[in-house]
This record gives C-alpha cells, structure tokens and sequence, in this order.
C-alpha cells in the first residue's frame, strides 16, 4: 500500500491553463480524493486545492522579446519548480501548455524519473515541428485537444490522447441575454459589441486602445450601438483603469465572461483561447492580435499556417477575419465590424459555420477523460 497521498505537481503557466487545469484536479481528486496537487497555478487551480508555490501572473508573458525582458523572474521561477519537485518527489508531473518553459522543464524532469503528462499541446503544428523530437524523448502522455493534433502526432511516429476540448462543458451562460443587458444598464434591443482584448497584460496595452479606437469609429456611425468589455480575472482594475479615458461613452465592463459573450452581437476577440468560446457561443468576430515588432518578424519566418486564429484552424477554412499586427488599426476593425453589421446575410453565414466548432472538438467530458488517463499513471500500489 502507499503509505502517504500521491503528489503530483502541476504547472499552469497562465490564465488559459489554469482554468483547463482546474477541471482536471476535480475530476482526478473524484477518483483519487487523497491525491494531493502542488506547483504553479490560478485562482482556479486554488479553489481546487492546489497548493501553488508560484502564480500565474509571474509567468503570463508571450512573444520572444516579452520573455526575454522578463527571463530573470521566469528563471527563478523555473529554479524553484526544480527546487519543490527534488524536494517533493512527485509521482507525475502535468505541465498545462507553455511549451517555452514546460518542455525544458519536462527534460529535467526526466532527469529525476519523475512521469510527465503534457496537457494541452505545444503548437507544434503551426511552427517548431521539431519540437516532436524533444516531446518523444521527454513526455510520457500527450493529451491533445483537437483531433487534427492527434494525426500529426501519428504522422511522425508518436501516440496522443485524443480527448476533445474542455471548452464543450465549460461555455455555458447563467443568464438570458436581455437580462444581463439590462442588469448591465443596456438597452435590451440594441446592438452590443463585445471586446475581449486578452488575459495577458502585454494584451491589454497593445489591444484595448486599439479596440476603444475602433469604438468610438464605430459610434459615430451606429449612436446606439453599445459596448461590453469583458475583462478576463487574471486583469486586474487597475490596468483597466488606466485606458478609462480612451472608452466609449456608455461602455460597461464585465468579468462574467460568459454572460457577456451572450449577451454580445459581434465581438472584437484578441487571438486566442477567446476566439474559440466565442465561436461556440456562435457569435460573428473579428480577430486582432499585435506583438513586439521583433516577435511577429520571427513569427512570420518560422510558420506554416494560413490562419491563426484557433476558430479558422480548426474549421480548416477562413471563417473570421485576422487582422493582424499591422494591420490591426482602428480603422480596419471599425470596417470589418461594420460590415457586419450592415450585412445580416454575411453574419448569418458567419453564425452558421461556426456552429460546426461543437462538433470539431469532441464530445463533453473532456477532463474527466484526462482523469482518467492521469490515474491510468499512477504507480502501481506497492510500487
């Protein structure tokens, strides 16, 4: 028998991989209740008991030189997850996306014949296939959430896990969409855009001007059209506060994200986990993104992809426009937006293929299905 609970380190290295994380630790705790989770996470993780030893907003940096001006607070971070793992001993190791840091952490881990099970998959696919090699050699269980990764995985001699994407059970509104307007102060029958500018905070400076920008295009030409900025946990108010003079006049701010994306006509979405909830939510957008100058110069030698936008890739066709570092300007979007808005045919073709997501990412249960292949990895009683 095992003398103590099993420990299993998890790292989240950001908003996204907290809250797919944290269905994950319910679900094996179901099974296994006295499995205890340890290493870096969310507010999500937490409430699932997870003990963090690091958080989410030390780590939540993308794009090369992002992570090259933040390298000494994400080493020592690094440092003290080698340091709690040694200390610790875990069974099992779950490293939730951010391939940057979880995959030279999964080679140490290797190193202490500590079991790795990857959650979510490194965008090996899009640029950097020769990640595979590194992932074949150091990751005992891949865990992929779209089932054209499982096919590229097997072209090159490696077996994923298929097990659909946790957003399936996770996009569901509380409440009806009138009456959240309303609870807002919105005019029920009016036009509400959404703005979803990102979790990140590098996301929000590049982005929300930007879409306030758009914004205010977009008023002078619609008077009635109403604003939602649905703002992600992992921001907090005061980052939020400091565009405040560049709103819309009447925009609300809401961190019930689902509700607000219900509660929204059109959406103006930054590239991300947000361009998919948004797609089954079914609602018409256009996807902005802009990066360091040097960070897209690198992008753009290195992928192998049309689109970027989770909604067109796993459609496997363009459905939403991308507008995209240059090409993100105020001007562009408030055209885009309002080409939607003055064409009902375009959004009703829009609605209708992204009401084909659904079945592009599987079936509910996702994470239990993860559960289930994490305790597949438990040693052995009386190992």
């Amino acid at each position: 028998m095992i003398n103590k609970p099993l420990s299993i380190l998890i790292v989240a290295g950001e908003e996204s991989g907290d809250m797919r994380a944290a269905p994950l630790v319910h679900a094996v705790k179901h099974h296994a209740p006295d499995t205890r989770f340890f290493g870096i996470a969310g507010d999500h993780c937490r409430r699932e008991g997870v003990d963090t030893f690091a958080d989410i907003r030390e780590l939540a940096v993308i794009g090369f030189v992002e992570v090259i001006r933040n390298y000494s607070r994400i080493k020592k971070v690094f440092d003290l997850t080698l340091q709690k793992a040694r200390e610790e001993r875990p069974a099992i190791a779950i490293l939730v996306d951010y391939p940057g840091f979880n995959l030279r952490l999964a080679r140490e881990l290797k190193k202490m014949n500590i079991k790795v099970i990857y959650y979510v998959s490194p965008q090996v696919w899009a640029w950097k296939a020769s990640r595979v090699k590194i992932i074949k050699k150091v990751v005992d269980r891949m865990l992929v959430l779209f089932p054209f990764e499982k096919d590229f995985y097997a072209k090159h001699n490696y077996t994923a896990d298929f097990i659909g994407h946790p957003l399936i059970d996770d996009v569901h509104a509380s409440q009806e969409s009138d009456a959240f307007k309303i609870s807002l102060g919105l005019e029920a029958k009016s036009l509400v855009i959404g703005l979803l500018p990102g979790s990140r905070h590098n996301e929000i400076t590049r982005l929300l001007p930007v879409m306030y920008a758009a914004a205010h295009i977009l008023k002078i030409k619609n008077p009635h059209l109403q604003f939602i900025l649905l703002q992600a946990k992992s921001i907090n108010d005061e980052l939020v506060n400091r565009y405040a003079d560049l709103a819309p006049q009447g925009l609300k701010v809401s961190k019930e994200y689902y509700n607000g994306l219900n509660a929204s006509d059109l959406c103006i979405v930054a590239s991300g986990t947000a361009t998919l909830e948004t797609g089954i939510m079914g609602k018409p957008m256009v996807v902005i993104y802009k990066t360091a100058w040097l960070t897209a110069f690198i992008v753009r030698l290195v992928i192998r992809i049309k689109n970027i936008s989770l909604v067109n890739i796993v459609a496997g066709k363009k459905i939403v426009e991308e507008l995209i570092q240059e090409k993100a300007t105020s001007v562009r979007i408030a055209e885009e937006i309002q080409s939607l808005i003055s064409n009902p045919e375009k959004r009703s073709a829009m609605r209708k293929d992204l009401s084909t997501l659904r079945t592009r990412l599987g079936k509910p249960g996702a994470s239990q299905r993860a559960a289930r292949i994490v305790i597949e990895e438990f040693p052995q009683h009386g190992s």
